[in-house]
């Protein structure tokens, strides 16, 4: 495939262009559904990790941070293999196969592992940052944005002490529901490669 044909098709799903993306999808599933049912999962599996994969590379192409050094079936495929690994490593029954097909930009698992890894986190974290009172949320978003204490006590009419216990309290609190989530235990060690 020509660098003209890839760019259009990245253009193509950038836009949402139907046509781009139906025919993408067509090119693509049979890779990825003998991957997904060799290795535990079932048509459904299929459909939410090539649905996943898509909205990564979406976002990725909308942040211009695409790096791709692979053809972009490679690269898709190399997504899909690592959101289905990290599904399963998360329920503890990986069953190492054969490829389907080999891979020769496989240094690029790392890299999508990061990125699907750097995903996970950040839904944890506002998962139980939504959990928090009203009065806990301003308070961290004040200070997320860079504001001194004497701002936030000015903007939440707390004396500056109690501004700050609330800052340590809410803290604790949000730290205390993360580190109970069982995905948290798995995100603070590292895969096994």
């Amino acid at each position: 495939m020509s660098v003209q044909e890839e760019r259009n098709i990245l253009e193509g799903i950038s836009r949402g262009d139907e046509a781009v993306i139906k025919t993408f999808y067509r090119t693509n599933i049979g890779h990825i559904k003998r991957y997904v049912l060799q290795n535990s999962g079932n048509e459904a599996d299929v459909e939410d990790v090539f649905q996943d994969a898509m909205v990564l590379l979406y976002q990725k192409l909308k942040s211009n941070s695409l790096v791709v050094t692979a053809s972009i079936h490679t690269y898709f495929y190399a997504v899909c293999k690592n959101i289905w690994r990290n599904r399963l490593r998360k329920n503890s029954k990986m069953i190492h196969k054969a490829e389907v097909f080999d891979d020769p930009e496989d240094q690029l698992s790392e890299d999508i592992s990061k990125d699907i890894e750097q995903k996970e986190r950040e839904h944890l974290y506002r998962k139980y940052f939504n959990k928090l009172s009203d009065t806990c949320k301003k308070v961290l978003g004040l200070v997320f944005a860079g504001k001194s204490m004497k701002e936030i006590a000015s903007e939440t009419e707390y004396s500056e002490g109690y501004a700050r216990k609330k800052k340590f309290d809410c803290k604790k609190s949000l730290i205390e529901m993360i580190e109970k989530d069982p995905m948290y235990q798995e995100l603070k060690t590292e895969p096994e490669n």
